[in-house]
């Protein structure tokens, strides 16, 4: 079973690059053949994002639903991962 992780961004935007790495990493924990990780330039798939509802980057949508409108800490992100793989959170 593997979850897409998808984190919506603007090029220059300071909060964005501030917790996009902590955020991968601690997704990347879970391996990746349980988690695909995508960044997507807000700008280029502006569409995209209004179909999920995205107002405001930066945001994550995990397999294809708007789950955080605002960045989560990690542990909020490791949480909500765990639950959907069905794991206790590290």
């Amino acid at each position: 079973m593997s979850i897409k992780v998808e984190i919506f961004f603007t090029p220059g935007c300071s909060q964005c690059e501030r917790t996009h790495e902590t955020l991968r990493e601690t997704a990347r924990a879970f391996g990746d053949q349980h988690v695909v990780w995508r960044d997507i330039n807000l700008l280029d798939e502006v569409d995209y994002a209004v179909e999920l509802g995205v107002l405001t980057p930066p945001a994550i949508a995990i397999d294809g639903e708007l789950v955080f409108a605002r960045l989560p800490s990690a542990a909020q992100l490791r949480q909500e991962l765990a639950q959907r793989l069905g794991q206790n959170p590290a």
